[in-house]
């Protein structure tokens, strides 16, 4: 008998739907999966299973206990409330319900010491409920003396700029042994002040950064890129989906 698949918990996207000619009553808002996701992950060895976005920290627990791991993915913007900054945010950019759905998740499973992999929103997240905060105007940021900032935003399906990884880090490791790899991109927040136990493994060339680990966990990663986009033609990116599932296992 074949050898029991690992199961992968992913946190839902949250979307409200807006009426429209098409459909003009009010509807339910959806949470959904995307089929990138699951497939990278079903590819590597793994059993993807969408969680249901609830309060109920009953659910959120029975969840995590026959949970071999968990995923987190991109969406909406961290709220910068979460860590003291009340300035003021464009409200239609944050997404309440995730945030406070998955920073539930993200501390049990850490608590738990789940294996935990996450992509953009979601590593932003991982390092803001270990006390980080967010840069959350990517583009208004300085770039390494002598470069100019490489473009972040929405660039899926294809590599669009080098990323430095710490050689001998979890990431590293991960990515097969990698010290420079391509990676997608698509963000305009990325990590800012590190967490308490968060360490920053993986800058773009441009300094950016683009990868994180959560020390004293046998694995806890991010990176701010999409690896679930770029897995088929990237031996790198599908290396991450496979040390997370092998991780799991």
């Amino acid at each position: 008998m074949a050898s029991r698949r690992p199961l992968i918990l992913i946190t839902p996207r949250w979307e409200q739907q807006v009426p429209s000619v098409r459909v003009p009553e009010p509807l339910a808002p959806e949470e959904t999966m995307a089929c990138v996701f699951a497939d990278a992950i079903v590819a590597a060895g793994g059993t993807p299973l969408m969680m249901a976005l609830t309060e109920d920290e009953g659910v959120i627990d029975g969840y995590l206990e026959m949970a071999d791991g968990i995923a987190v993915p991109g969406g909406q913007d961290v709220d910068p409330r979460l860590w003291g900054d009340d300035s003021g945010y464009d409200e239609a950019l944050l997404c309440h319900e995730r945030d406070a759905f998955e920073g539930r998740v993200l501390r049990r499973a850490l608590e738990l010491d789940k294996p935990v992999f996450t992509t953009c929103r979601g590593t932003q997240l991982l390092n803001v409920v270990l006390g980080g905060t967010l840069c959350m105007d990517v583009p208004g940021l300085e770039p390494r003396e002598g470069m100019a900032l490489w473009r972040h935003q929405m660039v899926l399906t294809d590599p669009v700029h080098p990323v430095e990884v710490e050689e001998g880090s979890l990431l590293s490791r991960a990515l097969g042994g990698a010290t420079l790899v391509q990676a997608n991109s698509s963000h305009h927040c990325c990590v800012e002040r590190l967490g308490e136990g968060v360490r920053l493994v993986a800058r773009a060339t441009d300094g950016v950064p683009e990868g994180i680990e959560v020390e004293g966990r046998r694995f806890a990663l991010g990176v701010q890129w999409h690896p679930e986009y770029t897995w088929r033609s990237l031996e790198t990116d599908f290396s991450l989906w496979r040390s997370f599932v092998e991780a799991c296992r």
